[in-house]
């Protein structure tokens, strides 16, 4: 890839205090130079236009964030790309899989079609990067997988993805542990598992099943937990034994996780400590419906929490943007995060952990040598980007304008 400069890029340089109160976020335009996929060089923009033999491409004043991971979601499942359709209500988990194995069949076929509508939705928003559970059951084998693969295909160099071998109706249940060992063989590369109280029914098989997985395929863990209070509770405690044994020390991921929000204070604070040892992290989707994981608190122990729009408009929910910096200005409004600095520093759980400031308003990100991935959006600083979920112009991976263009909408009315 040839070398060229972006300018007029607005990027966050400091918090803004007046009487010894927050005020705001200060800004400043930068100049990037961008060779093979690195950002090689940071100036602060001049007023003269820049002298170089390079090409040169204005930003018009639009801020930088960094590009969003999509840490939850399943992209066989959605209906996007078909006729609309909305959700059928059922009373409980178990009849909402009976309804989903019926169709699994018929929506295979559409697989890779729907998928990449997901993605381009997903890619629009600012997601350069997702990770996705895909379906391993004996109603559908490996055919989910093979769809979703080719779908992931098609958006080669634009985004890159994890695919977890989701044993979505049970992997005791519906006896897929030889099933889910041919998803890892053909190209899965973490092992998910699902409710091991609610749907298996015996949580220590349950997760050792899914642990001798991981060990046989030198892979990760992210399991879906949504049994609450002390059974979901009890269901990580033995999982955090079983890691403990096997060594599987920030290998784990729990998705959903909602016990943690069901049991004591003391308790969580307990648990948050031994998951932030051993580098367990949690991946959420902030529910708006039902009680969640203390994601504050969580946090603030050092337990690394993700982001994810989960699936939507699909058979299990009709609602759902896959915008990711929703996502993230939905969990600031859900802690009443309301400042410069709290509304800023949410970005890190839609980013892989990546700020543009720390808390003392020292600039983060970008740095010389970072990968030259980003997404352009119409606002004055990381702040409002998050509560106002601004729109996005472009999205630039390793370099290359994958989506979008360097074009405002709004007049700019300062820097």
């Amino acid at each position: 890839m040839k070398a060229y400069w972006l300018t007029n890029v607005t990027l966050d340089s400091g918090y803004v205090h007046e009487g010894g109160r927050l005020e705001g976020t200060e800004t400043a335009l930068y100049d990037i130079r961008i060779k093979d996929g690195v950002i090689e060089e940071l100036q602060v923009a001049q007023s003269m236009p820049l002298k170089t033999d390079l090409p040169v491409q204005d930003a018009k004043r639009l801020l930088a964030l960094p590009p969003f991971k999509e840490m939850h979601n399943h992209l066989d499942k959605t209906y996007l790309g078909l006729p609309w359709k909305s959700c059928t209500p059922v009373p409980n988990l178990t009849e909402r899989l009976k309804l989903e194995a019926a169709e699994l069949a018929e929506l295979a076929r559409t697989g890779q079609h729907r998928a990449e509508h997901m993605l381009q939705l997903l890619l629009q928003g600012g997601a350069t990067h997702v990770r996705t559970h895909v379906n391993i059951d004996p109603y559908i084998g490996l055919k989910n997988l093979e769809e979703i693969q080719k779908a992931l295909d098609s958006f080669r160099g634009k985004m890159t993805h994890e695919i977890v071998a989701f044993p979505q109706h049970g992997l005791l249940r519906t006896n897929s542990t030889g099933l889910m060992r041919q998803a890892m063989k053909a190209g899965a590369s973490i092992v998910g598992g699902l409710d091991p109280g609610g749907i298996d029914r015996n949580i220590e098989s349950s997760l050792y099943e899914m642990m001798n997985l991981a060990v046989e395929f030198e892979a990760d863990i992210d399991i879906h937990l949504h049994d609450p209070g002390h059974l979901g509770f009890y269901t990580i405690k033995k999982l955090v034994s079983l890691i403990e044994e096997a060594g599987w020390k920030n290998r784990v991921a729990i998705s959903h996780a909602f016990a943690l929000g069901d049991v004591s204070v003391e308790e969580t604070l307990e648990m948050a400590d031994e998951m932030a040892s051993l580098g367990i992290a949690i991946m959420s989707t902030v529910p708006i419906n039902r009680v969640m994981p203390p994601i504050d608190v969580l946090h603030e122990k050092g337990v690394h929490v993700a982001l994810g729009c989960d699936g939507f408009y699909d058979s299990w929910s009709p609602f759902g943007t896959g915008d990711m910096l929703e996502k993230a200005g939905r969990l600031a409004e859900r802690y009443k995060w309301k400042d410069e600095c709290a509304l800023s520093q949410s970005l890190q759980f839609i980013t892989g952990g990546i700020r543009t400031l720390d808390r003392n308003g020292n600039r983060l990100w970008p740095k010389v040598g970072d990968a030259a991935s980003m997404v352009l959006v119409e606002a004055s600083c990381s702040a409002e980007a998050v509560a106002r979920r601004s729109r996005r112009a472009a999205v630039i991976s390793d370099g290359s304008l994958i989506f979008g263009g360097l074009i405002r909408e709004t007049a700019v009315t300062n820097n």
